[in-house]
């Protein structure tokens, strides 16, 4: 795959959150989370392909048994804003009954993503929805949504960078950033 497809650090106008800045604030968010998550091990879902980034960094960092499942779910489908539509690709959900889940995403926009998984999965019987993203927003959300654990409060701006991407580029950036026009 040549550079160009992959996406290329002189393709971002500006870094937001640099790389040693990201791992500071993984290490407080997984002290926070294990202080905080019920006893026991943690079932964390990562939502793909975005937060995979992210929650391989923060879920190395919490000192603690872990299960780990991924879904693979999509809102944006190649453009830069929410499409407001929520599929789930996966034909199954792993076995949440009963269990405390930690759901972990890129970044909260809209709230349409993580409202429509937390429902899936109270549906499917789990104890409780925790929720994680790297990324929030500051703006008004479609969906009355927060998350539990945030890593940044950013501007109403398209980012891309550690996981995040445009058209499938840029996930592998080490850091978060703005894309030039």
């Amino acid at each position: 795959m040549i550079a160009d497809e992959l996406g290329r650090a002189d393709d971002v106008e500006r870094v937001l959150i640099d790389e040693k800045v990201i791992e500071k604030r993984l290490d407080a968010m997984a002290e926070e989370i294990d202080r905080e998550f019920p006893s026991g091990p943690i079932l964390a879902i990562v939502l793909l392909k975005g937060a995979f980034v992210f929650a391989a960094d923060l879920l190395r960092r919490i000192p603690r048994p872990l299960d780990i499942e991924c879904l693979n779910v999509s809102s944006y489908h190649g453009g830069t804003e929410s499409s407001g539509v929520v599929k789930f690709l996966d034909h199954s959900l792993p076995d949440v009954k009963g269990r405390h889940v930690l759901v972990l995403d890129d970044i909260l926009d809209t709230g349409r993503t993580l409202k429509a998984v937390t429902d899936r999965l109270l549906l499917e019987g789990c104890a409780a929805v925790h929720t994680g993203v790297l990324l929030a927003k500051d703006r008004p959300r479609a969906e009355d949504v927060q998350a539990d654990y945030v890593g940044f409060e950013i501007g109403d701006e398209f980012v891309v960078g550690y996981g995040l991407d445009y058209r499938g580029r840029y996930r592998n950036l080490p850091f978060v950033g703005v894309l030039k026009s």
